[in-house]
């Protein structure tokens, strides 16, 4: 286990962590004017439970596949397409529609809000379950971050469970964010609820931005992996050197 992939799979778990389910609503629910923290906390469990039995699932899922490739993943025509997509991903990032589309800026927080009512307020905590399963699935065909960090888990010289581990890690540092805004929310109420009520409007305004910037980063270091491992970055080195 090299902490190169230590370090890139943290890096992805804190874009992970930038998502509407993990970010936005925990910060809806933050700036409500009766916070019930043991609610939340249940929330950024069930959603952190969710992306680690979906990755679970797609790692064992992928694993068979591997096997039945044998060493054909780490063949050099693999790593090229792998280098071809994030290099695709990190062009297309720039294409990416930035503007919300109009009448949207409007009903997306009386949507959120909505749930954040029914999920604090509501007589069952079940429906903070609720909440945070329908934000993960909302979220599974846009989770960039977590399928890169699982394509890395999957062509990595590690054990089946040193991957499970490595992906609970991944998980519960995609929450950290929302943690520590809790933290701060129950400490510094007069002093953060302004703040914070800005923060989740300036969430919602820059939605499409964020996406944009998490799709080229992870094609950025899907590309890099690719590059290391066929050895283009010493091919580079020479090259440079001959100049």
């Amino acid at each position: 286990m090299s902490p190169e992939l230590l370090a890139t799979l943290a890096g992805l778990a804190l874009l992970d962590s930038l998502s509407v389910g993990t970010l936005l609503i925990p910060v809806v629910f933050l700036i409500a004017p009766r916070l019930r923290a043991g609610r939340m906390l249940l929330y950024l469990a069930t959603i952190a439970l969710f992306y680690l039995a979906a990755g679970v699932a797609l790692l064992l899922g992928a694993g068979g596949v591997l096997t039945l490739l044998g060493d054909g993943i780490d063949s050099p025509v693999t790593l090229w397409i792998q280098l071809v997509l994030g290099v695709a991903l990190l062009v297309g990032s720039f294409l990416v529609p930035t503007k919300p589309r109009e009448g949207a800026e409007d009903a997306a927080p009386g949507r959120v809000a909505r749930w954040r009512d029914a999920a604090l307020h509501g007589p069952r905590a079940v429906v903070v379950i609720g909440v945070a399963v329908a934000a993960g699935l909302l979220e599974v065909a846009t989770m960039l971050p977590y399928l890169g960090a699982i394509g890395l888990l999957t062509t990595s010289e590690t054990d089946p469970a040193t991957r499970i581990l490595l992906l609970a890690g991944y998980c519960v540092v995609m929450v950290v964010p929302a943690l520590v805004l809790l933290v701060v929310r129950v400490v510094a109420r007069p002093l953060v609820e302004a703040p914070l009520a800005r923060f989740a409007a300036w969430l919602e305004r820059t939605g499409p931005e964020t996406t944009a910037w998490i799709v080229g980063i992870v094609g950025f270091l899907l590309a890099r992996d690719a590059a290391a491992k066929l050895g283009l970055f010493a091919g580079l080195g020479s090259f440079l050197d001959r100049l």
